[in-house]
């Protein structure tokens, strides 16, 4: 990793154990890094990092949602972001640059800003903040990727033929704790005749059927507005060898 590599140049210019660096500095954690630990003072300078900047097209279609939603209130989301993708393709180089030339001044002013706080930071708190800044960045990326994809109008993952007898019959089940309530519909799924459980397997497949379905119209809108980053490796394959259109 970048940043661990970064880390052992600083150990290696100072000359310095991580022992040493980061003796009186807080409770050492459980890691391979025996000499990492994460003081007080890191979660709040972790917290002042600055958000990454939206893409040109992402800040236009924050834009346009809300003014799409209200004009069309009960349309899904998927289908408001086809029109959006249509309208951005259609829009004017020129106003496009609008969007793009606010994305690099926003990008240029992040780097400065996280600069400004890497600089502050002494050698022993760069080692410190090895391990909680991957898991801070893991649980970020992972937060701003599911928003952006609820944004985008990815469909939904089809469910299996066991989840969907728990979602029907979850509120039915009478006991007062969730955790009895899922013990009771688990048990009610074990005791369903395979006639019975067949419906539920067929109401997985149509549920498989529609999300292919709408995956594959999405990722096709995905590549338009140039999101390859967003297709599926196997669909990436397909368009590749040219076996299908999209």
């Amino acid at each position: 990793m970048a940043l661990l590599r970064g880390v052992w140049g600083v150990l290696s210019a100072l000359g310095k154990s991580g022992a040493e660096l980061c003796a009186g500095c807080g409770s050492r954690l459980r890691f391979p890094l025996s000499f990492v630990c994460v003081p007080r003072w890191f979660s709040s300078t972790l917290g002042s990092y600055p958000k990454k900047p939206l893409s040109s097209y992402l800040r236009f279609s924050t834009e346009q949602l809300p003014i799409f939603k209200a004009q069309n209130p009960d349309a899904k989301n998927s289908e408001l972001i086809k029109k959006i993708a249509q309208l951005w393709r259609e829009l004017p180089d020129s106003e496009k640059k609008v969007y793009e030339d606010a994305y690099k001044a926003d990008w240029q002013a992040y780097k400065e800003e996280i600069n400004r706080i890497q600089e502050q930071l002494t050698p022993s708190q760069i080692v410190s903040m090895e391990k909680e800044i991957m898991q801070k960045r893991l649980k970020r990326k992972a937060l701003i990727k599911k928003r952006e994809l609820t944004m985008l109008g990815k469909p939904k993952r089809p469910r299996s033929a066991y989840n969907i007898f728990i979602a029907e019959s979850f509120q039915e089940a009478k006991d007062a704790s969730s955790q009895a309530k899922l013990k009771t519909v688990n048990e009610n799924w074990k005791n369903l005749s395979t006639s019975q459980k067949q419906v539920y397997i067929q109401l997985a497949k149509d549920d498989k059927i529609r999300y292919d379905n709408e995956m594959k119209s999405w990722e096709a809108q995905m590549i338009e507005v140039g999101r390859n980053d967003l297709i599926r490796r196997k669909m990436k394959q397909r368009t590749k060898d040219g076996t299908e259109e999209c």
